[in-house]
């Protein structure tokens, strides 16, 4: 029996001894050079990401002029910091103690319940309402009142495509009182030809007064300053052309007048008109995009003292126009038109073999095989490996109404006077304006602007005036599966918000020159100089009172 107890007693000891420590040294530098290897990376990534604590504050030097001031100002807001944290804790005791109430009384409750869920329905109504409303019903009001508060108005064409940008309805609706000034405007000079642009501008002078003009596309946000290369690529200008002949103009034109006056700024979707305002005014003031239909009400931009700005919305097509003047001026006829019909429209005006050249693809017989090759150029698949037509379709589509692709128009041989013009219209629209002037201006920017290559641009054949809508009762209803897809996304048309409040940055409101459109809708920036008025206010009179006509007969003709 003491020989057992002996056995056990040993066994308990030996389980309760310790394990050694000891190690091989082989093993023993391996494990210490690991440890070294782990500290190092940790130091290499703490001096990558730099100091982790931060660094404490040194205080105010003895040096420092107005110390005691400055330690006052401390003191203070840490005072303020003090009772805005009281004051908040105070606000959360009676929302606890309302909360208790409410618990205790549930017939308080279910009325206050009552009355949230009468007034949401009533402002749901009210969105439901302004949501039903068409779209481009607005866009012609809108267009309307831009109509009849400008003096001059600037119609902005597409140089790529001059003949297709004017609208002979708007036109007739502004020389019908032959009070108000029309002046066209052709922007993306950059795009076509050095040859081709001087014949349209020799072709559309003849009739009203024409400015070459390349918006800038190198502007900073708001606030910031135009910085000129000194070495820019040929064909990518970024600097803007033609500003100074169409400030000149606009400045006779105000001398003249004898007022302060307003510019309207008028054109089809995508022509150029936020990009021109902007680059008159050196800074990002209107949204601009490569999507069509972004200015969606009119903006009010203040140039100077003398000359306001007034953005507008598009031009609406008429749905009577050819197939490829929809696709390329209505921002809705990708979705209502199949994507592949559009495009094949657009298509089957260009020059077939200038498109293979530009696009590197091989030769093709129908716009499908274009497509098919062009989606298999681009590495434009679908599921199975199969090209994706609709996709290339969509692409050659955006890139055409873009303003990236470089291409031209003939203009027509032989010039007539337009079907809403006669000669004495003609004449009224010159009145006021340098001419003489405006022809030097325009050969210099030809000369600044490095157009492409005749060679490497694609030949288009113009389809002609594009007709558009001016008058609400004109525009056609829609099918009910695209209202219902209108009433979905109603809330964007609802308010019919300015484009800007998206763009204009918190910081900026501090920046020497006013805001120029803090509602595109209503409000307008303040003044910041003693003589200046109110944008909206001067549009407004303009709007309301009929000014007397001025007589420029008594003034010189140019």
């Amino acid at each position: 029996m003491s020989l057992c107890r002996l056995i056990c007693g040993n066994k308990a000891l030996a389980e309760l001894k310790k394990s050694s420590k000891r190690m091989t040294c082989h093993k023993r530098y391996k494990i210490q050079k690991k440890v070294r290897e782990h500290h190092r990376k940790l130091r290499k990534e703490a001096k990558k990401r730099g100091r982790k604590k931060p660094r404490k504050d040194p205080g105010i030097p003895n040096s420092a002029p107005f110390k005691e001031a400055l330690l006052r100002e401390a003191e203070l807001r840490k005072q303020r910091l003090e009772e805005l944290k009281q004051q908040q804790k105070l606000e959360r005791q009676k929302e606890q103690d309302k909360k208790r109430k409410l618990e205790t009384n549930p017939g308080v409750e279910l009325s206050h319940k009552v009355l949230v869920k009468e007034e949401f329905g009533r402002s749901k109504a009210k969105k439901a309402k302004s949501s039903k409303q068409n779209p481009k019903k607005l866009y012609c009001q809108e267009l309307k009142k831009v109509i009849e508060a400008s003096d001059v108005v600037l119609e902005v064409l597409d140089a790529r495509d001059p003949l297709g940008c004017r609208c002979p309805q708007v036109e007739e609706a502004i020389v019908k009182g032959r009070q108000k000034r029309l002046v066209l405007v052709l922007n993306k000079s950059d795009l076509v030809p050095t040859e081709n642009l001087e014949n349209w501008l020799n072709y559309l002078k003849k009739e009203l007064p024409t400015v070459v003009f390349k918006a800038s596309t190198d502007l900073k946000d708001k606030g910031k300053r135009i910085k000129v290369r000194k070495k820019a690529a040929p064909f990518k200008t970024e600097v803007c052309v033609g500003k100074e002949s169409l400030w000149k103009l606009l400045g006779g034109f105000q001398e003249i007048y004898g007022k302060a006056i307003c510019v309207g700024v008028i054109g089809f979707p995508n022509v150029g008109k936020s990009s021109i305002i902007n680059s008159l005014k050196q800074e990002w003031i209107c949204n601009v995009g490569v999507s069509m239909g972004l200015t969606r009400c009119m903006q009010v931009v203040p140039l100077d003292k003398q000359i306001t700005l007034i953005d507008s919305p598009g031009f609406i097509a008429s749905p009577l126009n050819s197939a490829s003047a929809l696709a390329l001026r209505s921002p809705a006829s990708i979705e209502v038109i199949k994507p592949v019909e559009a495009a094949s429209a657009i298509l089957s005006h260009a020059d077939a073999r200038q498109v293979v050249l530009k696009f590197t693809v091989p030769d093709f017989e129908n716009s499908l095989e274009f497509f098919t090759s062009f989606a298999q150029r681009r590495g434009l698949h679908q599921k199975g490996g199969s090209p994706n037509v609709e996709g290339a379709a969509k692409l050659l589509w955006s890139e055409w109404t873009g303003a990236s692709l470089g291409y031209y128009c003939h203009p027509p041989t032989s010039w007539t006077l337009s079907s809403h013009f006669n000669e004495s219209i003609v004449t009224d629209m010159k009145r006021g304006f340098n001419l003489e002037e405006l022809e030097k201006n325009n050969a210099r920017s030809i000369q600044a602007i490095k157009g492409p290559r005749l060679a490497g641009s694609i030949l288009f054949q113009s389809s002609g005036l594009t007709n558009g809508i001016i008058e609400e009762g004109d525009i056609p209803e829609e099918p009910p599966k695209q209202k219902e897809q209108k009433q979905e996304e109603g809330e964007d048309y609802g308010d019919v918000d300015t484009d800007q409040e998206s763009v204009d940055k918190e910081g900026d409101e501090k920046s020497s020159d006013t805001s120029p459109a803090e509602e595109a809708c209503g409000a307008v920036p303040k003044g910041s100089q003693a003589g200046e008025q109110s944008a909206l206010s001067f549009v407004m009179e303009k709007m309301t009172e009929e000014d007397d006509a001025y007589d420029f007969s008594t003034d010189y003709v140019l």
